[in-house]
C-alpha cells in the first residue's frame, strides 16, 4: 500500500481511459481526461481504493459498484439521473450506488479519494 501526504495524491497516477463498456461512458461537454491509481484492491475484485483524478468536462456513466468518494481539490457537480444534483468541492463526500446512472460535471479539475465495494 502506499502511503502519500496530501500534496502528493497525484503521484504514480496512469491514464484511466472512457472505454469500459461496463459503464457505457457518453463524454457530455469538453474532453475530459482520467487517471487513476488503485492503492488497494482485494484479489479476488470484491473491493478497491485508489486515488481518481480528471480534468474538466461531463460525462454519464453506470457505476460499477457503490463507492465511498471524497473530494480532495476541485469542484464538480454530481446528477444522479432522474434524481439529485450534488455540487462538491474540496472536504465533501459523496455515496454512489452499484448500477447508478450518473453525470459528472467537473467545472474544475476534481482529485479524489474513493472506496469501491463491487459486490
Amino acid at each position: 500500500m502506499h502511503k502519500y501526504g496530501i500534496n502528493d495524491l497525484q503521484h504514480d497516477l496512469e491514464p484511466w481511459p472512457f472505454d469500459n463498456p461496463a459503464s457505457d461512458y457518453r463524454i457530455l461537454r469538453g474532453k475530459p481526461r482520467a487517471s487513476g491509481r488503485l492503492d488497494y484492491g482485494a484479489n479476488d475484485g470484491s473491493h478497491r481504493l485508489g486515488i481518481w483524478s480528471c480534468t474538466e468536462g461531463a460525462f454519464e456513466c453506470t457505476e460499477l459498484g457503490d463507492e465511498l468518494q471524497t473530494i480532495i481539490r476541485g469542484r464538480l457537480t454530481l446528477t444522479r439521473v432522474g434524481g439529485e444534483t450534488i455540487s462538491c468541492g474540496p472536504g465533501d463526500s459523496i455515496f454512489t450506488r452499484k448500477g447508478e446512472r450518473v453525470i459528472w460535471d467537473i467545472s474544475e479539475d476534481v482529485t479524489k479519494v474513493f472506496f469501491t465495494d463491487l459486490n
